[in-house]
């Protein structure tokens, strides 16, 4: 198993993963598809494993109006084959000692039980747009005390707003 930083050699590759990942949604691999298309600003890996990627992490950039003020990490996946083995946690154990995200502020809409054994803790501001209550979106390194809506890249809007679901990997 090798993690790397995610090429255009790779992206057919995450497109297929994110699809098997979620099944029934083209949500995230129409998103990651969209940031590729844009030219967006990701920070993102794909963990590789007999030439087939079997989990992938983004983060993209958050905003407090037009100033940013975190990353998010969205999506975040592994192949269905592969879950329940360590390989998320290995991925984002990985991710989160690399230089361009161990000193930023970290959003995530997701599973509290997963996110909060890698230190991610409820947000009580900002508040996400896609969450009723804060209830699944958690933060790392947050000191914002204002209280704002966190913006995401325009990408995250023309999708829809997410599909409702639970585990570890959904947002």
């Amino acid at each position: 198993m090798k993690i790397q930083k995610v090429t255009k050699d790779h992206q057919a590759k995450v497109y297929a993963l994110l699809r098997r990942a979620f099944p029934g949604s083209d949500y995230e691999a129409g998103l990651v598809q969209k940031f590729h298309e844009n030219g967006t600003p990701l920070h993102e890996w794909v963990c590789i494993h007999t030439n087939k990627a079997i989990a992938y992490i983004a983060f993209s950039n958050a905003y407090h109006g037009s100033d940013l003020c975190g990353l998010h990490l969205a999506p975040m996946a592994v192949t269905p084959e592969f879950q329940m083995q360590g390989v998320g946690s290995e991925l984002l154990n990985f991710a989160l000692r690399q230089e361009e995200i161990k000193s930023q502020t970290l959003f995530v809409l997701g599973e509290p039980g997963f996110y909060k054994k890698f230190g991610f803790a409820p947000c009580q501001v900002p508040v996400c747009p896609f969450d009723k209550n804060n209830a699944h979106f958690l933060s790392l390194r947050n000191a914002n005390s204002s209280h704002f809506i966190v913006g995401y890249e325009p990408e995250f809007q023309p999708a829809g707003k997410p599909p409702k679901g639970k585990g570890k990997s959904r947002r």
